[in-house]
């Protein structure tokens, strides 16, 4: 099994994945919406809260959300639940033409390849050591969606960053000031909810009560299935901020830095070294 947990994953990184990505990319309309980010960033989390209150129903599980702000390939079934008509569609893919509308939920990179690491090592998708695992990280290797850098790239200076059709959210503003930040994604996607609908959503989806959610549902990741049993196999996690602080050695957060750390500027995140030239800050795009 963990042989072919490693199969299906280098599977995901080579031109097979071409066609298949652009099957699932059929049916979408002007109207839809988009939940964009790279791996490991949130976007779970951001869709059960959203779920809760696009419908103004609690009890948001893993079962509701898949189905109605599915992954993009599952939207013929998906009902709408934005303005004008359009279904919210969840993505890890970089920019793409077909995408009219997005939230573009990014995360600190140190952050999110300690959290793809351990995840992907505890469910055996993994040979690598951690050093290595950067490495390829930061090449672009180690899943189907490129590097951290390039995602962040290809949305930030996508023509939707151009014309006002993109709201860039940091995970670290929506963890420090929830309540806030859903209400600006409500206005972005033209849905107007009352801050008691707001707090009550932010409740109901804790961490303590996410989990709770997988333990009755254990879930699947792009490249197999996952377990509720045991913090490290869980898809959800701890959603830590700036716990890459503890965990990285100088020698990786150099590495990190030295190949991303543009990217990381132009997203409003500090580095630890010496600074990198300076990128282009977020432009056009609604970010905060």
């Amino acid at each position: 099994m963990a042989f072919l947990r490693m199969l299906r994953r280098k599977a995901s990184r080579t031109g097979l994945r071409v066609p298949i990505v652009w099957y699932r990319h059929r049916g979408l309309n002007p109207a839809d919406a988009f939940v964009a980010s790279y791996p490991r960033s949130g976007s779970t989390w951001l869709r059960f809260l959203l779920l809760e209150l696009l419908t103004r129903a609690g009890g948001a599980g893993f079962e509701n959300v898949n189905r109605m702000i599915p992954d993009v390939g599952g939207q013929a079934a998906s009902p709408p639940l934005v303005a004008n008509g359009g279904r919210l569609i969840k993505t890890h893919e970089t920019y793409r033409r077909e995408y009219g509308k997005a939230v573009y939920l990014v995360r600190d990179l140190r952050d999110v390849v300690i959290s793809e690491f351990e995840y992907e090592n505890a469910n055996e998708r993994i040979s690598e050591d951690f050093d290595r695992f950067v490495m390829l990280s930061l090449k672009g290797r180690v899943n189907g969606y490129g590097s951290w850098q390039d995602h962040v790239a290809s949305w930030t200076k996508s023509p939707l960053a151009g014309d006002g059709r993109l709201l860039v959210i940091k995970f670290e503003q929506m963890k420090a000031r929830t309540e806030d930040v859903l209400a600006e994604i409500l206005d972005f996607i033209g849905v107007n909810r009352d801050r008691t609908a707001i707090r009550q959503a932010i409740e109901n989806n804790n961490l303590q009560r996410m989990k709770e959610k997988e333990d009755r549902a254990p879930q699947t990741s792009a490249y197999g299935r996952g377990s509720g049993n045991g913090d490290q196999k869980r898809f959800i996690r701890n959603g830590s901020t700036g716990g890459w602080r503890a965990r990285l050695s100088d020698a990786q957060v150099q590495m990190i830095e030295r190949q991303a750390g543009t990217g990381l500027v132009r997203m409003g995140y500090s580095l630890e070294t010496a600074q990198p030239e300076r990128g282009e800050l977020v432009s056009g795009a609604r970010a905060r």
